[in-house]
């Protein structure tokens, strides 16, 4: 098989993998807090063999930490509230959210990273915008709240992408990730430290068990590490483009894995159509940006 062909194969492979965490927050019966606590936990552990395994640990000076520790904690912040919308309404929702990330990555960029204001990105992003609020019409469940922390979320996701363009061009990738996974940790496990919770939250079922075990492995820890080894192959236009597949994926799960087709009407699917449209059409007219971990 081509090299080319098998890097793309696997690249459909780590989006199809993406498009599963949505689906699991709603299926791992745990509260979004506790869920996130886990998979922090698994997949810094994961990249921490992957690490040790391959002798790829770097040095760190404390300076040079405080930044990955600070997008750590955006991390933590970005999964946490991805997850609370999801279970307070629809895995659909909850990733439709998430296609606002343009519209703050333009801000953002012009102030982490320096880069001009561009009124096309600017556009796409305001119409991915309209796009939410018209699809989340007639949906069930917990809509209004869900939908402002689900816009939050995506918020802490730009915060997140943005900032580890900049971190990336200093340090390897593997090595930032379990820093920034851990210090998220961190974060989460002295919240709960603060604010203990009931000794039950973190029960988990054998369903729950596997489901964290392939969101935090699989899901997390792998398809990042193979993201990283596919870009250099494929290129980040054609990684950033096939990551557009994500919310087809979600929503496609969704459907015949939760039923949600019961609770979304037809004005959704369109308006869906209209946002994935304009995901295509950003890949097209935009640079493309290094991604988040859904």
């Amino acid at each position: 098989m081509p090299t080319r062909v098998r890097h793309l194969l696997l690249l459909h492979g780590i989006v199809f993998l993406w498009g599963f965490t949505g689906i699991l927050g709603k299926v791992i019966q745990l509260d979004a807090l506790i869920l996130v606590w886990y998979r922090l936990l698994i997949a810094f552990l994961a990249i921490g063999c992957y690490l040790i395994f391959r002798k790829q640990w770097a040095r760190w000076t404390w300076d040079a930490l405080l930044r990955p520790i600070g997008v750590g904690f955006l991390v933590a912040l970005h999964w946490i509230t991805f997850y609370y919308a999801i279970q307070w309404s629809t895995a659909s929702l909850g990733i439709l959210c998430l296609a606002t990330t343009t519209l703050h990555v333009v801000w953002l960029e012009k102030l982490i990273l320096g880069y001009n204001w561009e009124v096309k990105k600017i556009a796409l992003g305001v119409a991915v915008l309209i796009g939410v609020a018209l699809a989340t019409q007639g949906t069930v469940g917990n809509t209004t709240p869900a939908l402002i922390i689900g816009l939050i979320s995506a918020f802490f996701a730009a915060a997140f992408s943005v900032s580890n363009a900049f971190l990336v061009r200093r340090h390897p990738a593997s090595a930032l990730s379990f820093i920034e996974l851990c210090s998220g940790w961190v974060f989460v496990s002295i919240y709960l430290l603060i604010f203990p919770q009931p000794s039950r939250a973190f029960d988990i079922t054998w369903v729950d068990f596997w489901g964290l075990l392939f969101l935090g492995i699989v899901c997390t820890a792998f398809a990042f590490i193979a993201a990283v080894d596919v870009v250099k192959h494929l290129g980040a236009f054609t990684v950033s483009l096939t990551i557009n597949l994500e919310p087809i994926y979600t929503m496609v799960f969704a459907v015949f894995l939760l039923a949600e087709h019961k609770s979304l009407g037809l004005g959704f699917y369109g308006c869906t159509l209209l946002i994935v449209g304009v995901l295509f059409l950003n890949a097209y007219v935009s640079k493309p940006n290094p991604q988040k971990i859904t």
